[in-house]
């Protein structure tokens, strides 16, 4: 029932609506996992990943045919502009999906107090910020703990780890899309999870401070998610051209051209996000 609630092409024309689509599907996936494993023993290790598991289940549908929609548009321009005059909309109508995911999250995640709901998004967080401690710095952000310290690492080793944690996340974003396109929902839906529990962290966990913690993360955010968002609609549009033509058809290099063009443009959009993060935020949140 839930995929019928939003068609691609509407979605196209006015894709800020997805952010209520995003808020709904992050929404339950939450609550549902909250509600239904929190009390099971065994289940509950595992409640970061299903929350994220149920929100792909949510919002594969909607992927899907938007990649579809795109990759028979892709066929008809060529050059930058006409790649991003023809994609822009579906870009931003995925940016909006994801928008909404953070902010349901992060709300639900402070709401509940529950310290599991986002385990493994904490040990990720921990993981790239501080890699030499990651145990105390999991205790560190629990529910409990009114400490919020900043890493250790130079701009230089931070601007490196950055960059090297976001290349991988494009690459398996690439290949997520290849193999499945609508699969690259699985590592966005990942990363709006581990966003929203850095807002959790940066707020203390009081809903109050989840404006300023947005602003915080999203400065350096936007362009970081939009550049997987090209990425996962490169590899899609990859993907169904090569089953759609074969690989030696005249459309199909056509493709190849403007998948290039989308991954360059991700590639320079990636590392522009990571000199934000690294120079520009520390400035203006202290």
């Amino acid at each position: 029932m839930l995929e019928s609630l939003i068609n691609p092409k509407r979605a196209e024309k006015g894709p800020w609506k997805m952010f209520f689509i995003g808020i709904l599907y992050a929404s339950l996936s939450l609550l549902l996992v909250h509600f239904l494993f929190s009390e099971d023993s065994v289940l509950a290790k595992f409640s970061g990943l299903m929350v994220v598991l149920f929100c792909v289940m949510f919002s594969i549908p909607f992927i899907y045919y938007s990649i579809k929609n795109e990759e028979i548009e892709d066929e008809e321009v060529e050059g930058i502009r006409g790649v991003w005059k023809v994609h822009g909309d579906a870009i931003f109508a995925f940016m909006w999906l994801f928008l909404g995911f953070i902010v349901a999250f992060a709300f639900w995640y402070i709401i509940l107090q529950d310290s599991n709901l986002l385990n493994a998004q904490i040990e990720t967080y921990c993981n790239i910020n501080s890699p030499g401690s990651v145990s105390d710095c999991i205790s560190e952000y629990s529910f409990t703990s009114n400490t919020i310290s900043t890493s250790a690492l130079s701009n230089g080793s931070r601007f490196l780890s950055i960059i090297g944690n976001n290349f991988g996340v494009m690459i398996f974003t690439l290949i997520f899309s290849l193999i499945f396109g609508a699969g690259a929902i699985f590592i966005l839906a990942w990363n709006a999870s581990v966003i929203s529990a850095a807002i959790g962290i940066f707020s203390r966990y009081n809903l109050s401070e989840i404006p300023l913690g947005l602003l915080r993360y999203m400065i350096h955010g936007f362009p970081e998610i939009a550049a997987y968002f090209i990425t996962a609609l490169a590899g899609g549009i990859f993907g169904v051209g090569a089953i759609r033509h074969g690989i030696a058809n005249k459309k199909f290099v056509h493709i190849v051209l403007n998948v290039i063009i989308l991954i360059t443009s991700a590639l320079i959009i990636l590392v522009v996000a990571a000199l934000i993060e690294v120079y520009i935020t520390p400035l203006l949140f202290r």
